[in-house]
């Protein structure tokens, strides 16, 4: 039987990417990691996939004249690989509906916050300045939003009175390590549905 295949995207040094990899791809017969895609050339991300054996590429936004053709450079590196799911994993862009209509229901994300609360780029750092005494992690389905998708799983992470960014990155990182793969096993064994009659609904079996 073939293994269920990701694509990954990363835009900086990929320890969620690494994850995956010693995880999955290394750590189980059923998922491998098919291709990994940057949008940057200097990602550490890709270091770590050639390390591992992995294919990867490089398609940089300026490249391209519209943003939707770069979508569509990045959807046909995916499909041509395989790619049975594609895993935003520090991947800095947000994806337009032409690519998330090549890959409907199959796309999904990592966020360092218990969503809907924090969405965007400094959602550690706009927790602590809220001063909230709960974070946590999300892995969602991506939509044409900002972090905006169904929930598939979340993980709260308790704030210390004296944490730091730093400190509660480290605490939040250590959740991220564990939960994406977590989410990708269980969509990987066709244990998590979306209800198309109510788009918000995550159904886990």
């Amino acid at each position: 039987m073939s293994r269920f295949r990701l694509g990954v995207l990363v835009s900086g040094s990929g320890t969620n990417l690494q994850s995956i990899i010693e995880r999955l791809h290394e750590g189980s017969g059923d998922i491998e990691v098919a291709v990994v895609v940057s949008d940057k050339p200097g990602a550490y991300g890709l270091k770590r996939a050639e390390k591992a054996g992995i294919p990867t590429a490089v398609l940089r936004p300026q490249d391209y004249a519209e943003r939707v053709e770069h979508d569509w450079a990045v959807a046909d590196v995916l499909e041509h690989h395989g790619a049975d799911l594609v895993v935003l994993a520090g991947y800095m862009r947000v994806m337009t509906p032409a690519f998330l209509d090549r890959f409907p229901y199959k796309v999904v994300n990592l966020h360092p916050s218990l969503l809907p609360s924090f969405p965007g780029g400094s959602a550690i750092a706009d927790a602590l300045a809220y001063g909230v005494r709960i974070t946590g992690v999300t892995v969602h389905l991506v939509d044409e939003g900002v972090d905006t998708g169904p929930v598939i799983l979340q993980e709260a992470v308790d704030i210390e009175y004296n944490d730091t960014v730093e400190s509660l990155a480290a605490r939040i990182h250590e959740v991220e390590h564990r939960l994406l793969p977590r989410a990708i096993e269980l969509i990987a064994a066709g244990r998590v549905r979306f209800d198309r009659d109510n788009p918000r609904k995550v159904i886990i079996e």
